[in-house]
């Protein structure tokens, strides 16, 4: 039996836990953290629900409220002319043909489901309307630009559905559902069913299993990975908003709605990779491995907090992982990339025989008006430097809209006025997001060379806790987002589809994720805070004169005022 898409699984009330008395009485006594409380909602004032019914049901569980269709009479599917694409294809037609488990789907639901209108355009802040594409084109440095709007590549709508080709226009369910939690399998049916994607399923890491259990899920399935960790994030998210609203933290930043460029990207990178991030990136940390508890130690800023409580909260870092600590001023961190991604070229002149690494940069559509961005495109350009500048271009720099932010199109359009590739994909399409990147850091390690990646998505909470968005953009616009685009029902939506979850496992996996997160902050709000002589260590190598005397002129203030030392 086929199980069809549902409404927004993601946003429901979590059902009551049958879970032990410290769990239960830990969650009952933060209730108002789950981001059920309608008045401390990290987003905009109303409330979010499931998707209305005509949204759910037109065009057989295709929304289209922000989305222009196209419905054509659907062609033969060809195989693109490349040799190793037929390889793919002939290997997944076989293991079709011999059942390898795959169970067909019903024929009425398959033929019903393949009459839906299918967008040609998406919208990703207010009436922004971009062309979307199939191709992974890199528009290479000397290649004749787009024409017009630079469309976006995309592999999965929004009914979480893989599309065809550009030329297609039309949207098959799948015709072959793998065993659940088989990632071969997966990739197999996909393969045969969307030919034209073979280079993108083939060298997915999505699609691969990792060869060994993940830490945190107990398992080495990377895909379900991704979406429990985007789970993960969006409840730590809630949680922590609301715990700063209580006075608990003094700031927080949500990252509603970027969630697939988090665990997109991160899962097409290696971890000898340096990661030089914004503020909005928390979850390629958290997909290299940083824990809840250490992400509620930095945000408590307490004896175990790796900045030593001198960083505000969510300015994480995190040498081990190689993940630079946030820095608060805007497009600082750009420049830095650079400079790595140059030691890294050298690096591989050097010693050929090791590991060759790249960096990767991210910013907000922002931070590309600041000098610093414009600085470290032309240098990266001409020191042929191997990077990824990533672009989340999420409609707004806290306050201002794109249309007040640049007169072109985005971001990406100036990649050829430095000499640099580029790349426009769907922010929130967790596929379409890793198979660039995939391709960007391949392209940026064989030519030694920057490649530039904008990813189009939409900040549907506010911009942080000092921030009411309501003030400069309508509620109805980030709802209608929100129903359309939320990357975590796309994803939802896709693994239902395929039967690899359900209404009940994605509940039990918020409630776990819930008290996880709870359990973690609970833990790092009772520790210390660092002690006192923290505060003149880990700046240098050793203590120069100046902080040897304000040392000591604090420890005689002290004395005189009889203040005790933590």
């Amino acid at each position: 039996m086929i199980v069809r898409p549902l409404g927004h699984p993601l946003a429901r009330r979590c059902r009551s836990l049958a879970s032990p008395a410290a769990a239960t009485a830990s969650a009952a006594a933060a209730s108002s953290l789950d981001g059920r409380s309608r008045l401390s909602s990290p987003g905009p004032s109303r409330s979010l629900s499931t998707p209305p019914h005509h949204l759910a049901r037109k065009n057989n569980g295709m929304v289209n409220g922000l989305v222009k269709s196209t419905k054509v009479p659907r062609p033969v599917a060809m195989v693109p002319p490349l040799a190793n694409r037929r390889e793919l294809l002939d290997r997944a037609k076989e293991r079709a043909k011999a059942g390898r488990n795959l169970a067909p789907r019903a024929n009425s639901e398959a033929e019903e489901e393949e009459e839906q209108h299918v967008p040609s355009h998406f919208s990703y802040a207010g009436n922004e309307s971009l062309p979307i594409t199939s191709e992974l084109k890199v528009v290479m440095p000397g290649d004749d630009v787009p024409s017009g709007i630079w469309p976006a590549f995309r592999m999965m709508d929004e009914s979480g559905n893989f599309r065809q080709t550009d030329k297609a226009r039309h949207t098959n369910a799948p015709k072959f559902l793998p065993p659940k939690g088989d990632l071969s399998e997966l990739k197999a049916a996909l393969t045969f069913q969307h030919p034209h994607f073979a280079e993108q399923f083939e060298a997915s890491g999505l699609l691969r299993p990792a060869g060994r259990d993940y830490l945190d899920t107990k398992s080495d399935n990377t895909l379900l990975r991704a979406q429990r960790q985007m789970i993960r994030l969006r409840k730590m998210d809630n949680i922590l908003h609301n715990a700063q609203r209580q006075g608990r933290i003094s700031f927080y930043m949500t990252h509603h709605g970027e969630e697939t460029i988090h665990m997109g990207s991160a899962s097409a990178l290696e971890p000898q990779d340096h990661v030089f991030a914004q503020y909005r990136e928390a979850g390629v940390l958290m997909w290299r491995g940083f824990t809840l508890g250490q992400f509620c130690d930095q945000c408590f800023s307490n004896d175990r907090d790796l900045g030593r409580g001198k960083q505000m909260p969510v300015h994480y870092g995190s040498r081990a992982l190689n993940y630079h600590t946030v820095s608060s001023p805007l497009g600082t961190q750009i420049t830095h990339a650079v400079g790595a991604a140059y030691k890294f070229k050298l690096d591989a002149l050097n010693h050929p025989e090791n590991e060759r690494a790249i960096s990767i940069v991210y910013f907000g559509d922002g931070a590309a008006s600041t000098i610093d961005f414009h600085s470290a495109c032309n240098f990266a350009a001409t020191l042929k430097a191997p990077m990824i500048f990533f672009c989340r271009n999420n409609g707004y720099a806290i306050s201002t809209p794109v249309e007040d932010q640049y007169a072109g199109d985005g971001i990406v359009s100036r990649a050829p006025g430095y000499g640099m590739a580029g790349i426009r994909v769907d922010g929130n399409d967790l596929f379409a997001v890793h198979a660039a990147v995939a391709k960007a850091r391949e392209l940026a390690l064989e030519t030694s060379s920057p490649v530039m990646i904008e990813a189009m998505t939409y900040r549907q909470g506010h911009h942080s806790t000092s921030d009411d968005s309501l003030r400069y953009r309508d509620a109805d616009e980030v709802q209608n987002a929100t129903d359309v685009s939320d990357p975590m029902l796309r994803l939802d939506r896709f693994l239902r589809r395929m039967g690899w979850t359900d209404e009940d496992e994605v509940v039990s996996i918020e409630d776990e994720e819930r008290i996880a997160v709870l359990s973690a902050m609970e833990e790092a709000e009772k520790r210390p805070k660092p002690g006192l002589d923290m505060m003149f260590r880990d700046v240098y190598h050793e203590k120069p004169p100046h902080l040897v005397r304000q040392e000591e002129d604090l420890k005689r203030h002290m004395k005189r005022h009889n203040i005790a030392r933590s």
